[in-house]
């Protein structure tokens, strides 16, 4: 599997194109003949998945084209238009399908997902986590030892939340459904550079503050009470 990290600069987010080995080179432009063409391993190979088009630029038409895959499907962590609004481009260009929480995103009609589901797009096996908190419709895409976590959870920080409760359902839903995954994952989040699960179980200062801010919070007793 391939993997494009794009920096989208008009949205200051990151978008990620998965593909098959497949294809032709970017560094060459030479075509991998180890699989035959014209079996189901070929065709599986040019497959490629999106995720978070926060644009549509010449270099990612330019990655697609150049190793000759067939964009199958974009993959939303959260309708924030910072993440999605490259997809109005790319649509006018490819005919994929949108997999989000929400059913539509851009004006476009998506295939619902919800925490849990396994879905299989070409070679990629795709799980579905919800974490909402940054939104109510906030998931991670865990597809083999990669975690796609959006704003859920970065390097370092978790996302930014409008309440306490929405601090504390995030915080619960991070522990609970991805620290808790066993062994170490890449992490590959909306904003800012990748990480590993194991560097933020040990470091993630957003966990850490959330900690110590509940800790400080007064308890109240009968006392205070009229």
């Amino acid at each position: 599997m391939n993997i494009l990290v794009h920096y989208c600069l008009p949205s200051f987010t990151n978008c990620y194109i998965l593909g098959g080995d497949r294809g032709l080179s970017a560094a060459n432009g030479s075509l991998n003949d180890s699989i035959p063409a014209d079996t189901p391993a070929a065709k599986n190979n040019r497959d490629a998945i999106l995720i978070d088009p926060g644009d549509m630029d010449a270099e990612i038409l330019e990655y697609i084209e150049s190793n000759d895959y067939w964009l199958r499907a974009v993959l939303v962590t959260h309708d924030h238009h910072s993440h999605v609004q490259g997809l109005r481009t790319l649509m006018r260009i490819y005919d994929v399908d949108i997999y989000a929480v929400n059913h539509v995103i851009m004006d476009r009609r998506a295939n619902v997902v919800k925490g849990g589901d396994i879905i299989t797009i070409g070679p990629f096996r795709i799980e579905v986590i919800s974490v909402p908190g940054h939104s109510a419709d906030s998931v991670v895409y865990k597809i083999d030892r990669f975690l796609f976590t959006g704003d859920a959870l970065t390097a370092g920080l978790v996302g930014s939340t409008a309440s306490s409760y929405g601090a504390a359902l995030q915080i619960s839903a991070i522990r609970g459904k991805l620290l808790s995954l066993p062994g170490d994952f890449v992490i590959l989040p909306g904003h800012g550079p990748p990480s590993s699960l194991e560097a933020e179980r040990r470091f993630n200062t957003g966990v850490q503050l959330f900690d110590q801010n509940k800790n400080r919070r007064p308890k109240f007793t009968s006392d205070y009470l009229l």
